[in-house]
């Protein structure tokens, strides 16, 4: 039988649908989301919704109840990727180069599918909901936008969702726990001297170490850290050298890293550097270590993940509740979660007679637009449930 809000979210499945469609033509990149920000604020006004502008080009929508209590922040991703879209759509994108491959126009249209819903209820609300429609998850820069514009002050609750092909249309994720991997990248830099190939010891090469660096650093995990707390290294980038005959001056890695644990990450890092210390006085060179921080590991709350548990039996069913394995892929979502009780949900969009079975990223990239109605009534759902607690 069918819930309160899940027949509302089959009532304005077109509107969603169709805004979405026109998000998924007109994809703009991380940073670059001016016509999108625009299309929402349009949409907004109408609901007679107030916002204010965030960060370049993110959106702070606020709904407030007819009674005071609790905050909940619902968010949605709006960036596009750098993708020659090949997906057989009649929308597809019109923007050269650039595509929705990773469902942020699915995201964007469901969030504002949820607060036209919400914007209806507004009067029976405890509380106050809002509405993240943020830029630049890509390149986790947008989360950071909102929180310095003071989007999260006051939240006590913080839920997102995302698209996965790992579910069939109809089934949902929701675990507590560690569920998406932190990521850093490392930049490492060798300086020796160069010379003459026919006479290396006149010289001090920095490919040789650069080489030996590189095979220790497994090493560094398998020995340092517990198996169960996993942690991947892979070294994508490995330059040095000019020609044959001149020993190399310089060579310089870049290494992605993904973690779970807090606790992992440090002893990695701090391995890194005493590895690069090692192989500098082993070799007789300059060995410099620069790590950026670019997402935190995802860690769903367990009180406010059981909240959702329930919104998404009244949703999905109880039988549609899924457990999928962790996920080592990063995103920005973790930063809300530095100031609030977070939950983020994976939604099954899987439909193979649509050709709806491409990971994120893909230049095929579908969706199962049937998804959309669920997630729709997931945050309206959530959002109700969690000021009701």
């Amino acid at each position: 039988m069918q819930n309160e809000v899940m027949r509302k979210a089959v009532e304005i499945e077109d509107y969603v649908l169709s805004f979405r469609r026109d998000l998924h033509a007109h994809p703009e990149l991380s940073g670059e989301e001016v016509e999108t920000q625009k299309k929402i604020i349009r949409e907004l006004e109408k609901l007679g919704i107030p916002y204010r502008k965030a960060g370049s080009t993110s959106i702070i929508a606020t709904l407030t109840g007819g009674r005071k209590g609790k905050t909940v922040a619902l968010r949605g991703d709006i960036d596009a990727l750098p993708i020659v879209e090949e997906a057989d759509v009649p929308f597809r994108s019109i923007m050269e180069g650039k595509m929705h491959a990773c469902g942020h126009d699915a995201h964007a249209a469901m969030l504002l599918g949820a607060a036209r819903i919400l914007s209806e209820m507004k009067e029976e609300l405890t509380g106050e909901v809002r509405f993240f429609f943020q830029e630049g998850e890509e390149t986790f820069t947008g989360a950071k936008k909102i929180i310095e514009a003071g989007g999260m002050d006051g939240v006590d609750a913080c839920f997102g969702m995302h698209g996965m092909p790992s579910l069939p249309t109809g089934q949902v994720d929701i675990t507590p726990g560690y569920r998406m991997a932190g990521c850093d990248t490392i930049y490492v830099k060798l300086e020796g001297v160069s010379g003459h190939s026919s006479m290396p010891h006149l010289a001090r090469d920095t490919i040789h170490p650069a080489c030996v660096f590189v095979t220790g650093l497994q090493d560094i995990i398998t020995k340092n850290l517990n198996a169960q707390d996993p942690v991947v290294l892979s070294v994508g980038k490995f330059m040095g050298g000019t020609k044959a005959n001149i020993i190399s001056k310089y060579t310089e890695l870049e290494i992605s890293m993904r973690y779970f644990s807090p606790e992992a990450r440090k002893r990695v890092h701090e391995g890194i550097r005493r590895h690069a210390k090692a192989i500098g006085e082993a070799y007789e060179v300059k060995v410099d270590v620069e790590i950026e921080e670019s997402a935190l590991s995802l860690y769903n709350e367990e009180e406010v993940t059981k909240i959702a548990s329930e919104s998404a039996e009244k949703v999905f069913g109880k039988q549609n509740i899924i457990t999928t394995p962790r996920l080592m892929g990063s995103e920005d979502m973790p930063f809300y979660f530095q100031y609030t009780k977070g939950v983020y949900a994976f939604l099954g969009y899987r439909n193979e007679e649509k050709e709806a079975i491409y990971f994120p990223h893909h230049e095929k990239f579908k969706i199962d637009e049937d998804y959309m109605k669920y997630g729709v009534a997931l945050h309206v759902q959530f959002a109700l449930d969690f000021l009701r607690s």
